[in-house]
Parts: structure tokens; sequence; C-alpha cells
């Protein structure tokens, strides 16, 4: 008799009951809004073993690629074999804003008498709270914070992974699915979770959804467009801009910023309130990047700097005050989990910090629980690791000519030439960025007075390690500060001041962006990126 297993939970597997219903007796909470009529599509689970112990996909999961299943539909066949899942909307480790600087207080929204305005226009009556919305829209992870608008206050944290993998583990992939027949799933699968974790926040903190009047949005150009429902497809074809850069470049429009009503993209807040989505700066350098220069003061300094902003699409920054220039660095999922056969995202029980003792491998991981896989910063850590004990060459061949090394024996995870091979080239992305971004500004690591390392993956990522391999430039260690998630940082501030929003508009129009694959040697800098081993600046 198999079992159903997800999140450390197990159930035995019952013949005619869908995936939905074992979850209900694990105590597993599936999202859904449409009492598991497969209209809501909210409760996408991934099936990581025994798909073929399932019912066939039917007509309603048409929209779903290989692996993907919805939960209400999937109904057990054979009980020959286990069943693990994952649900889409799984709960990472939350990475917390590190500065919470108090700004001056300017927000669209405020309140005069005992009416609402926004914008000089009455919306509603004062029902007892302000509040918006500051959302991070990651490709792997989302996170939103609550604020209160009248005082500046921060009220809630939450997260969530991006319920839109399905459609693709990087934009590349969601773009081309959202150009094929299914286009607008992927906007409904985000605003989805969006909606049930604004209904969970309600619940949990006692206010009502319509005393939500205003979003600031931070992502990449893909994000944010398939959120504000935009065409995204030109940002997939050369010269990679969005609808609303072209707008711009034609005159049509003054800043890449998109404000619409939030009742248009069906999140259920206020009806009568406002998304703001922040300004790109070029390409696929986007809002994200937008808001961590705003966290950075990156605009007031003379100080010369660099931000990486570390995930499945890396964006580096390069500059001061006077002069930046961008690149985006298209570094794929590997050091989310994403190609990696143990592999994962930072949840509970992912292995986050891997040394080397003897002939063994000892690790640390999220919230101790059983190791799972391994998450980015444990794979930075394992190949620094590897270099050190000379038990893995530059070019990722292991000692004795092995194909395979056992990580965590009683779980069964491994790490492979394969693995090694994918990780080089996501690595050898950022190199290229941080190379060339340096080069063209004719400046090199020692001169760097900052390294601004954003993002999940970053925060927790060992630094000498990462400089060992080649993942960051060579920029003395005492100067490099992890800064946590900048970008919900920069939208919670232009949330509340429209003076750093209309500044931000102005001054991202002043960035100078690069396209990396047309600089003349870049083929020659990425195969040298491949290598692990420290970035050579000669």
């Amino acid at each position: 008799m198999g079992l159903m297993k997800c999140e450390e939970k197990k159930s035995r597997l019952l013949a005619g009951r869908t995936v939905f219903d074992h979850a209900d007796l694990m105590e597993i909470r599936l999202a859904t809004s449409c009492g598991r009529s497969a209209s809501c599509h909210e409760c996408t689970v991934e099936v990581l073993e025994g798909e073929g112990c399932l019912s066939p996909r039917g007509a309603t999961e048409a929209f779903l690629t290989d692996g993907y299943r919805l939960s209400c539909q999937a109904k057990v066949e054979s009980t020959d074999g286990d069943v693990t899942i994952v649900p889409l909307r799984r709960e990472p480790r939350i990475l917390e804003t590190t500065a919470r600087r108090s700004v001056d207080l300017d927000p669209a929204v405020r309140v005069e008498g005992s009416r609402v305005i926004l914008d000089g226009e009455e919306i509603d009556d004062f029902r007892g709270h302000v509040y918006g919305l500051a959302i991070d829209l990651g490709t792997t992870t989302v996170v939103m914070e609550l604020v209160d608008l009248l005082t500046g206050e921060a009220v809630a944290l939450s997260s969530f992974g991006n319920p839109q993998r399905f459609g693709g583990s990087d934009v590349m992939n969601r773009i081309s699915y959202d150009g094929g027949p299914y286009r607008g799933e992927l906007w409904r699968a985000i605003t989805a979770s969006i909606n049930d974790e604004i209904e969970s926040l309600c619940e949990r903190l006692g206010f009502l959804r319509q005393e939500i009047y205003e979003l600031a949005i931070a992502g990449n150009s893909t994000m944010r467009d398939l959120l504000f429902r935009l065409d995204v497809q030109s940002i997939g074809e050369r010269p990679y801009k969005s609808t609303t850069e072209h707008a711009l470049v034609a005159g049509e429009v003054e800043t890449t910023a998109i404000s619409m009503g939030t009742r248009r993209m069906g999140i259920r807040v206020n009806p009568r309130a406002r998304a703001y989505g922040l300004p790109l700066i070029a390409s696929h350098v986007g809002a994200d990047t937008a808001a961590a220069l705003v966290a950075i003061d990156a605009f007031d300094t003379d100080s010369l700097f660099m931000l990486v902003d570390v995930g499945t699409n890396t964006e580096v920054v390069v500059g001061n005050g006077q002069r930046m220039i961008a690149a985006s660095c298209p570094a794929g999922p590997a050091f989310e989990g994403g190609g990696i056969r143990y592999g994962m995202p930072g949840y509970p029980g992912a292995i986050e910090s891997i040394r080397i003792e003897g002939e063994k491998f000892v690790s640390r991981t999220i919230d101790d629980h059983p190791p799972e896989g391994i998450c980015g910063s444990g794979l930075v850590d394992l190949i620094a690791e590897l270099r050190r004990h000379g038990k893995m060459t530059e070019k990722g061949v292991f000692e004795k000519k092995q194909y395979e090394l056992t990580i965590a024996e009683a779980e069964g995870i491994t790490f492979s030439r394969e693995d090694a091979s994918i990780l080089a080239q996501a690595k050898a992305a950022n190199t290229c960025g941080q190379f060339i971004a340096m080069r063209h500004l004719g400046v090199r690591p020692e001169e760097i007075e900052n390294l601004y390392l954003a993002g999940g993956f970053a925060n927790y990522v060992d630094a000498a390690s990462a400089i060992e391999i080649g993942f960051l430039a060579p920029v003395p260690v005492d100067r490099i500060r992890k800064i946590g998630n900048a970008a919900l940082q920069g939208a919670r501030e232009v949330l509340l001041s429209q003076k750093i929003r209309r500044r931000l508009e102005h001054e991202v129009r002043s960035i100078e962006h690069i396209e990396l694959e047309t600089t003349p040697d870049f083929f020659d800098v990425f195969v040298d990126g491949c290598q692990f081993k420290p970035i050579a600046f000669n």
C-alpha cells in the first residue's frame, strides 16, 4: 500500500480519492475558491513522485505543463507506489527587510475628516484603518508587507512561493507560456494567491480588505507586467523591452511606471484602490532593481558602489549618484534549486551551509529540519569546500573522476558532475554581469566602496565562499553589505512618499543599460566565468 507524502506528512493512498482529499487528511492547506470544481486553478501542486499512480490529465488541466496537477482533479488510481506532492504556495523563509527607515510621509492616500482621499478624489468613508501593501513580486518568491499609510508603520509581513512555477522556472519560459493558448493563466495564478494572502491577513489581524487603498509593486519587468495584465511578448524578443518601455521611447508616456485600478487587475481590496508598478530601468532590469536603488540611497551618494540583486535573473548596477551602469544576467534558477537534482529554494529542510570535516560532509538546514535538498547558499558553500579541499577542479571535475558525491547519506542527497555543470553556467552569467559592468565604467574591485547584496539568496550566502568560486567580484569582504529584501524596502518607501516616487521615475531614465551578449568578447568572458575560480581583473 503506497503513501501520499507532502511536507513531512504522510497519508495512506486511497483509490478513487483526489490529491486534495489526501491533503485534507494530512491537514495540508491548499488554496481554493471554487469549491474544488477546477475553475479557480488555485490548488495546483507539483508532483515530484508517483504521477503514474494518478488519473490521466483531463481537459480542465490542459493549461498545466508536465509534473503539475490540479489537486482537486487528480485522483489516485493505483496504490502500488508513493505519491509525493509540493503545493505551489509553499511558504519559504521570510527575508525581512534589514532597514525600516522613517520617511517624510507623503502618501497618495490620506484622510480628511471622515473621508478617504486618493489623489484629491474622495474614494471611501474612513473605516478605521488606511492601509497599503508593498509587494516584492519575485520569480520564485513573493513577499508582502502591510503598511499603515497614516503612521508609516509596518503592520505585518508575509510571503509565499510564486505559484506561476507551472509556466516555467524563469522569465523566458513564462513569457513563452503566456504567448501560447493559455495566456492569462499566469496572471490568474498570482492574483489568486495575492488575494488569498490578503484574506489571511484580514482574518489574522481583524480588518477589512476594503481598508487597503494602494499597492506598490516591485518586480522584474516580466513579473510586474504579468500582474498588470500587459502583453509580455516584447520582453522576450530583441531588444527585450516592456510595452511601457517602447511607449516611453516613442514619447507616448513620461515614465515606465504603471498606475491601474486594482479592480481591473482582479485584486480584492477596496474597489476604488489603485496599484502602482514601480518604473523599470531598461530591458530585464526591472522595478525590483529600481526599488533596491531607493533602499540604498543610490541617487544621493558620491561613493562608488555595486548593487548585485541575485535571483533567477540577477541584476547588477555599478556607479554613484552621478553615473550608473546597469546589466541583467540571465542566471536561471539553478542557485534557487532549479535543474539541480537535489536543489530546492530556501524552505525549511534545505541545506543552507556545508563544511567538509575529514571525509564527511557536515551540513546545517533551515530551521534544523531533516535535510530535503540543498538551497543556493548551501550550493555555494559546497562548491567552495570542494575546491578548498582539492576534491574538485576549477572545471568541475571531481576527485578520482567520480560522477556523483553523496552529501547526506541517510536522506540519499547527492551532487553530480551534471549539477556542477549547470551551476557553472549560472555562475558565469553572474560573473559576466559584474565583470562587464565594472569594465564598462572603468573601475576595479578594490575601488568599490560598498558592494550591496540584495535578495533572499544573497542574504544567506557566505561572501568569502562566493568570491572564491567567482560568484562575486573580489571586493574586500569588509565592504560587502547584505541589505536583505531591498526591493520590498524600496517599494514601501515609494508607497509612503510621492516625492520619492516622482524622483525615482525621473532618475531611472539616466541609468545606462548594457546588453551583455552584444559585448564583443562576451563569449570569452562567459567561458572563463564557467570555471570555479576568482574573477580575474587584469
